[in-house]
């Protein structure tokens, strides 16, 4: 059977260029490690180091052996960091970034649970808008809603869940203005957005059936804030379109109603970005797994709360 640690050994006395700097290093007798690379030699049937009196060098084929040693021991030295983290209570500061919507309906109410799981945790979190830079910010994790996930490439992502979007109007409004039954009566509708060009939005939506529509509207507010939209939706000012997580406990109570079920604005992807998976603090990785554990099915958790 093939001892690992002579790989180790090989490797040790390739790079330092010697026995004697390798056992020195290792803390192992130069006569026993000439003796451990003889006998990976012999079961090998190569040579892999050409020794003379003065110098050592590496055969072809044992440059080539080196760098499956060197990977070897590279993959041992992960897999103990990994361990270690794992055997480590999770402590210290974790810094998130996090969209304002997100962390003010969704978050804000979870981050309380997972400081009282992990006491030793502190959390640092910037509620905006804006695209961080991790590394240049010093950001652990930054949590996104997007269409996709390409703009992530360079960072490690971790897909937590499906942001979709609805329609939504108050009683007071379409006890003022029907109930639109059809795309163009939607768009005669008081109307309220988060963009306008020239005093006009537009919605994309698309159905199940693959149709895609645009309808276009003039609103008569305009405010570039999710949370304050919902507020004049409340108010009966005018429909709009929300992210579901947003106003599922308006429309369980029927505080808003859905319109249009069968159309709806494209959804995102909620997701976090790190850096690298690699020598992550366990109080980081801790809070990524709380993501992963809490935050799928964002709605069902909402409503649970509501029930319980």
């Amino acid at each position: 059977m093939q001892d690992f640690n002579d790989m180790l050994f090989f490797a040790e006395v390739a790079e330092r260029g010697g026995f004697a700097a390798a056992g020195r290093a290792l803390g192992i007798p130069k006569s026993r490690l000439s003796r451990r690379v003889a006998e990976l030699e012999a079961r090998l049937g190569l040579r892999l180091l050409q020794r003379t009196t003065r110098s050592l060098a590496l055969t072809e084929v044992g440059e080539a052996y080196l760098r499956h040693c060197q990977a070897m021991r590279e993959s041992a030295q992960a897999a103990d960091e990994l361990v270690a983290q794992v055997q480590e209570a999770p402590r210290g500061t974790v810094r998130v970034s996090c969209p304002v919507t997100l962390a003010q309906t969704v978050l804000g109410e979870l981050i309380p649970d997972f400081l009282a799981r992990y006491p030793e945790v502190r959390l640092e979190m910037q509620v905006s808008n804006r695209a961080v830079n991790l590394v240049e910010e010093g950001i652990d994790v930054a949590l996104r809603v997007r269409a996709t996930l390409e703009d992530s490439a360079s960072m490690v992502v971790k897909r937590l869940d499906s942001a979709h979007q609805v329609l939504v109007a108050s009683p007071a409004l379409l006890a003022r203005q029907e109930r639109p039954q059809t795309l163009a009566a939607l768009a005669r509708m008081d109307c309220i957005a988060m963009a306008a060009v020239d005093g006009r939005a537009s919605c994309l939506l698309r159905n199940a059936q693959g149709q895609v529509h645009t309808v276009h509207c003039n609103p008569r507010y305009v405010a570039d804030d999710l949370l304050t939209l919902k507020f004049a939706a409340l108010a009966g000012t005018g429909w709009c379109w929300l992210p579901d997580y947003m106003c599922h406990e308006e429309i369980h109570s029927g505080a808003l109603e859905q319109l249009l079920p069968d159309w709806a604005p494209p959804g995102g992807i909620v997701h976090a970005v790190f850096p690298s998976r690699r020598g992550l603090a366990p109080a980081v990785r801790h809070f990524l797994d709380f993501l992963g554990e809490t935050m799928p099915g964002c709605n069902h958790w909402q409503g649970r709360r509501q029930r319980a």
